[in-house]
């Protein structure tokens, strides 16, 4: 096999992810403490020897490419790192995406293409799939993994024969009749690629897809054999299975190791060591650098610069960068954003959920302020205050609670403490 060129798609803007990703790209979402889930899909090209690397950027492209630029520095000289744009407007979808950026591939020297989604946590050797495909003479091959057959809807669907050659594939049924699921993950021959992407651009009908139109297109007319991987795997489609990945690590055996998964310097660089005042606790828990638990830490992941005050406990959560939890305050079963003030005396994430459903998870959006006092349930969405037009309405779910948002109310809380 000859060279190997990387397209990680990381345009997406989200949808199903909620208020976590509001003015936030789902790849740019952090992940584990100190890590940014395209960090793995980055991380797992570096070790498999992938060091050609384009991220196609499309939804906050601004803040994306900022943080591309930062993961090149900090990981100089490891890899060759382009960040590629629309030419005009947004993509139209996945393969859109690519074909916008068709000269840029044909001109490119590689004559296989690794076709990437930012948007998923695993640990793979891409190395093992390229030897696969050439092992098969393949043209187009497809990552695939084995998932629950309730969630199979959720994903496209492969058959394939006992030699691996795939025989039908469905995006996102409605009726699953397999749970072989493709991981979105594609090594195609350059030439192949190209053909097909040009076609797909041809039809009107198309939604230049690669799940949807590209991989449907090529069944039939080429060679395409699915590389089964049995590996820990997660798409970060949802706020749930986002929670999942995380708690994940945390387990009594976790399902991969964090040791291989490059990232960049916390951006308030220099932070100390977590610090755990004398009636402070953390049990089996991921804490980042400068956290400071005066109160109690269990089965959570907390990123950069957490304070827990005393008497504070935070239980099965998620917390983001530079969230306060006031005094004497419980946390449960929760995803709390960055720059969040909790107050003291709050009970969040209290009791049953309050809409029926198979989770019960509270996600507290982005620099909200929570009032000293205050009980927020389970499966709860907690805005910040907002003015009209500020959050799409589909970021506004019905029943949502509307919590003040300000620096000074921030800074007024604390001292209330």
């Amino acid at each position: 096999m000859g060279g190997v060129l990387a397209l990680v798609l990381a345009g997406g803007r989200g949808k199903r992810m909620d208020i976590l990703c509001y003015g936030r790209p789902k790849p740019a979402l952090p992940f584990a403490g100190r890590y940014r889930i395209i960090d793995f899909c980055l991380s797992n090209c570096l070790s498999s020897g992938v060091e050609d690397i384009a991220v196609l950027i499309d939804y906050q492209r601004s803040s994306m490419a900022d943080y591309l630029r930062r993961w090149r520095q900090a990981n100089s000289g490891l890899a060759d790192l382009d960040i590629l744009v629309p030419e005009a407007g947004s993509y139209a979808g996945t393969a859109d995406a690519v074909f916008q950026n068709l000269e840029y591939l044909q001109k490119h020297e590689a004559d296989t293409v690794l076709i990437l989604a930012a948007d998923h946590v695993y640990e793979m050797d891409y190395q093992r799939m390229f030897d696969s495909h050439e092992r098969k003479s393949s043209e187009v091959t497809i990552g695939a993994v084995t998932v629950p057959i309730e969630q199979a809807h959720r994903f496209g669907l492969l058959s394939a024969d006992t030699t691996g050659r795939v025989q039908s594939f469905v995006e996102k049924p409605r009726l699953p009749q397999s749970n072989m699921a493709s991981m979105g993950i594609y090594v195609f021959n350059k030439k192949v690629l190209c053909e097909l992407l040009s076609q797909d651009a041809a039809r009107q009908d198309s939604a230049h897809d690669f799940g949807y139109s590209i991989i449907p297109a090529a069944i039939g007319r080429n060679i395409v054999s699915a590389f089964r991987f049995d590996g820990y795997w997660q798409d970060i489609g949802t706020v749930e299975a986002y929670y999942e990945a995380n708690i994940d690590l945390i387990r009594f055996r976790p399902p991969f190791s964090l040791g291989g998964i490059r990232s960049i310097p916390v951006e308030n660089g220099g932070l100390p060591l977590v610090d755990t005042f004398q009636m402070g606790a953390v049990d089996n828990s991921l804490v980042s650098a400068g956290c400071i638990i005066k109160g109690r830490v269990e089965n959570s992941v907390l990123s950069e610069g957490v304070w827990v005050d005393e008497g504070a406990v935070i239980t099965n959560s998620v917390l983001m960068a530079n969230t306060f939890v006031g005094s004497r305050s419980t946390v449960d079963s929760c995803i709390i954003d960055e720059g969040v003030n909790v107050g003291k005396f709050c009970q969040v994430g209290f009791g049953a959920a309050l809409i029926p459903g198979n989770w019960e998870v509270t996600v507290v959006g982005s620099e909200t302020v929570i009032p000293p006092y205050v009980t927020i349930g389970r499966n709860c969405r907690v805005l910040p205050h907002v003015k009209p037009g500020d959050f799409p309405s589909r970021f506004v779910p019905s029943g949502s609670v509307i919590a003040p948002r300000s620096s000074s109310d921030s800074s007024q809380m604390q001292q209330m403490d």
